[in-house]
């Protein structure tokens, strides 16, 4: 695990100095050994730099970048397979020096070139220099796991596991994208391959970058894609099989994350993911793993149930109950560890309960994907039930009827956001071609709706009233479909940054057990009943979690990893609101309209505002612009 950064001068202006500044930005991420190295060729620069938290191969042997033959490597994240991929390679009669991962993956480019990929288990970022081919090749895994940012403008492409690290070349531009703001303000993120700064992007999980030197010119391939799986036939399984080769399959990706020659824990919440990962985990071993909970006295408080299960289990817990002085000390550092406007306010329990582990670990497993891969959010049968009623429809009363929701819309009073944002999602849906319901009725979810975001940006040309209008999943089921975007939009581009930088902001490593892909592949060609059955969401992950913990020791309401930040904000945190959404700073910023944002913060405090989260987002992008723009 580690920060890795780079970049090809075309102008042979950058330098060590300059490689050293971009490189220590990332030191956050790597704590253990820091590694710098430019290589000149005729027309141009390359610098590769890496920051190194040591996990596996512990000497310094594991020191990157590292070299093989024509190939030169950094490397950011885990190949968990990497001694059966090794031993593969040795009966091909390749020799191996350490005992690293990153030695494997440059042994197993120069056997089978870019395809070794299909062959890891795990997450990576992977930047590959083959002066031989004259390419850098840039790897991200399958559900973006790791991140990888790309900036290609003026004779330079960088590249970096974060932002940061472009701020210390002299040639990247801070111009901001201003649909990437319109995006964020809608979904609280900004989606892979869009980035906050023009001429930046983010590489898309399950792709390739191939970088052709003396061309300067790149290409992306795509290896992996979860839609692809989903759009097979259902597999045809009996509901007991299913639940033998699922067992069989978490176990072996939950071990596979035990991988580590440091001290590995488990985020344990007390939910059936966490749960699910702890308890089968735990099961046969004689040393007792190490969880960790943080607990809150304000908010959705699940330690108490973290607690009950690691009793029943019988892990090494640790529990750390949070003052909320200590949950808003974070707040400040959060526009500098996220780089871009980013408002998932777990990430402050997220950021506590990584230091909480880090006292005792390197490693983290946690279970995010749990939801996304096996259904477990709720709106996934309103989801389904909308639109079996717009299916009863005839088609010949659709338009109509949609021009007499639109009609209605205008006569909603603008105070009745909430009114508003269904009608037009209705009027919307009945406008749409058959094919396109799902796309709409799911982005609407993520959607503030319309009419506030026509008053609230100052130039609207370039708002997508509906940003997710343009996915093409092509998935002919309900649930399969919302599954599929969830994994592909809110999993990767929130749950995913969201644990990536809060773990890496201490230096600890978290790994994500559930998206190890075998699993994800075998599920989504699971019929649609063994997951969301009887209403009965995680149908059947639940049911081999019961082998594990009875069944009434887990059977409560979901509650999820929240904090009270609206209260906050309208009392201890209510000088966020002053400062950053103040009549000046608003005007500095030059995005948003001053009259709008004044009505919003009253709204907010009148507690008639349709979506509070609305006032969050506008301090974290404020936040933002104050610690990268100034």
């Amino acid at each position: 695990m580690c920060g890795i950064c780079g970049f090809i001068d075309f102008n042979k202006e950058s330098d060590l100095t300059i490689l050293n500044q971009m490189t220590l930005t990332l030191n956050h991420r790597g704590p253990d050994d820091l590694g710098v190295e430019i290589i000149n060729m005729d027309d141009l620069v390359i610098g590769l730099g890496q920051t190194r938290l040591s996990i596996i191969e512990l000497s310094k042997l594991g020191h990157q970048p590292m070299h093989l033959d024509n190939l030169s490597i950094i490397f950011n994240g885990e190949i968990y397979n990497y001694k059966e991929i090794k031993n593969e390679l040795k009966d091909l009669g390749h020799s191996f020096v350490s005992n690293s991962d990153t030695e494997v993956i440059l042994h197993a480019y120069t056997e089978w070139g870019q395809t070794c990929v299909n062959k890891f288990i795990g997450m990576f970022a992977i930047v590959i220099i083959d002066k031989n081919q004259n390419e850098a090749i840039i790897i991200r895994d399958r559900a973006g796991v790791k991140p990888l940012f790309y900036y290609w403008n003026d004779g330079v492409f960088l590249f970096a596991s974060e932002l940061k690290a472009f701020h210390k070349h002299p040639r990247f531009k801070r111009e901001i994208n201003e649909s990437a703001v319109h995006e964020f303000i809608d979904t609280g993120y900004i989606s892979s391959p869009n980035c906050i700064f023009q001429n930046c992007h983010k590489l898309d999980p399950g792709h390739i970058l191939k970088f052709k030197i003396y061309e300067q010119s790149f290409e992306i391939t795509k290896y992996w894609d979860i839609a692809d799986y989903y759009k097979l036939p259902k597999l045809k399984i009996s509901y007991e099989e299913a639940k033998d080769q699922l067992e069989k399959l978490l176990i072996s990706a939950f071990e596979y994350r035990m991988v580590a020659d440091v001290p590995v824990g488990v985020f344990l919440s007390g939910g059936y993911d966490s749960t699910a990962v702890t308890a089968i985990l735990q099961k046969g071993r004689i040393n007792k793993l190490n969880t960790f909970t943080i607990g809150f006295e304000e908010g959705n408080n699940e330690a108490p149930y973290a607690k009950e299960i690691s009793e029943y289990i019988g892990t090494n817990h640790t529990e750390y109950y949070c003052t909320t002085k200590e949950a808003q000390e974070i707040i400040p550092q959060l526009p500098f560890y996220f780089d871009e406007p980013f408002g998932d306010s777990s990430a402050i329990p997220t950021i506590l309960v990584s230091k909480l582990a880090l006292k005792n670990v390197t490693v983290a497993l946690s279970a995010d994907g749990g939801d996304e891969i096996f259904a477990g959010y709720d709106y996934y049968n309103t989801f389904n039930k909308n639109l079996n009623l717009l299916d009863k429809i005839p088609n010949l009363s659709r338009v109509p009827l949609s021009k007499l929701f639109l009609l209605f819309n205008r006569l909603v009073p603008s105070a009745n956001q909430g009114m508003k944002k269904k009608v037009e999602v209705l009027a919307k849906l009945l406008s749409e071609k058959k094919e396109n319901e799902s796309k709409s009725l799911h982005s609407s979810y993520f959607s503030i709706g319309s009419d506030i975001k026509r008053k609230l940006f100052k130039d609207t040309s370039r708002i997508n009233f509906s940003y997710f209008s343009n996915t093409k999943l092509n998935i002919s089921d309900n649930l399969s479909f919302a599954l599929a975007s969830d994994y592909k939009g809110y999993l990767q581009n929130d749950i995913l940054t969201k644990v990536d930088r809060s773990t890496m902001s201490v230096g600890l490593e978290g790994r994500d057990p559930f998206l190890d892909h075998r699993i994800v592949e075998f599920v989504a060609q699971l019929p649609n009943k063994y997951k969301y059955g009887n209403v009965i969401q995680k149908r059947i992950l639940k049911d081999i979690l019961y082998k594990y913990v009875p069944k009434k020791i887990m059977d409560r309401p979901k509650s999820g990893f929240t904090i009270p930040i609206d209260r906050w904000l309208k009392t201890d945190l209510n000088f966020l609101i002053e400062e950053y959404l103040s009549v000046d700073f608003v005007i500095e910023t030059n995005m948003f309209n001053v009259e709008y944002v004044e009505i919003l913060k009253k709204k907010f405090y009148n507690e008639t505002l349709y979506d509070s989260s609305i006032i969050w987002k506008l301090i974290q992008f404020q936040m933002w612009y104050k610690t990268w723009m100034n």
